[in-house]
């Protein structure tokens, strides 16, 4: 039997990327899966068919995770077409590059619309149904290793991040008595399309590789196996915990 079958997962921003490798992934394991996106619907309709590629039940919502109707009416939908859902992967998320005195109210509202506000208020509508229901569930965060490290000229992004990691750890005492587990995940450099300029610049990407101990970039499927272990019940005693999923780059410092 799959590890997650008869379960349900909402994974936000699967159209493509991480997300949409998250989405498969857990329908690999026998989740039903709900593939959340904002723009164009091309990609999450390729996430839908690989997804049900492997035997699993797919829909596609569009839902903006900024605005707190879409997010209710995203976890309704899920409850809608297949009567719970007890995985949430809030995975959505958006950078934009400015020096810090440069930045604008708009970049920040939006950065921190995406990166903060939508994994809070998603995951409120989301332990709503479950809390109605007496159910258990689990909240899985895809965060960055910038919850920690700073990231000069991503001082919008950080602090998002950053609050992610502290929303984690209260949520994980608050959610706990529920039987609701709280985890992040925290990606480094991964091989994503939103990559691609680092992917093509070459002395850049070396000069990355060097800090890197495994010497190579991270997979999407990397992420998504670890994603995968905490939605199942090898990790149900697992709460409040960031994994750092790097190759050792937040640990590689080097005295000058």
């Amino acid at each position: 039997m799959s590890s997650l079958a008869g379960r349900t997962a909402i994974i936000t921003g699967s159209s493509s990327g991480i997300g949409q490798g998250i989405a498969i992934r857990l329908a690999r394991e026998g989740a039903n899966v709900v593939i959340d996106y904002v723009g164009a619907p091309e990609g999450a309709e390729e996430t839908r068919q690989k997804a049900e590629a492997t035997g699993a039940k797919a829909i596609v919502v569009q839902a903006d995770v900024a605005k707190v109707e879409a997010v209710r009416m995203l976890v309704d939908e899920a409850w809608k077409a297949f009567g719970s859902a007890d995985i949430l992967v809030n995975n959505a998320g958006m950078e934009k590059k400015s020096d810090f005195w440069e930045t604008c109210e708009d970049d920040y509202d939006h950065v921190l619309g995406v990166n903060l506000k939508g994994p809070f208020f998603l995951t409120q509508a989301f332990v709503q149904r479950l809390r109605a229901a007496k159910k258990p569930g689990r909240v899985i965060n895809i965060s960055s290793v910038h919850e920690d490290m700073a990231f000069p000229g991503f001082a919008t992004y950080c602090a998002s991040k950053g609050g992610v990691r502290m929303l984690m750890r209260d949520l994980a005492v608050e959610l706990g008595p529920l039987g609701i587990t709280v985890n992040n995940v925290a990606p480094g450099a991964i091989a994503t399309p939103i990559n691609t300029s680092l992917l093509e610049d070459k002395p850049k990407l070396n000069a990355l590789l060097a800090n890197i101990p495994l010497g190579r970039l991270g997979s999407v499927d990397d992420v998504a196996g670890l994603v995968a272990w905490l939605a199942s019940d090898e990790a149900a005693y697992v709460n409040g915990s960031t994994f750092i999923i790097d190759g050792g780059l937040s640990r590689n410092y080097h005295e000058q």
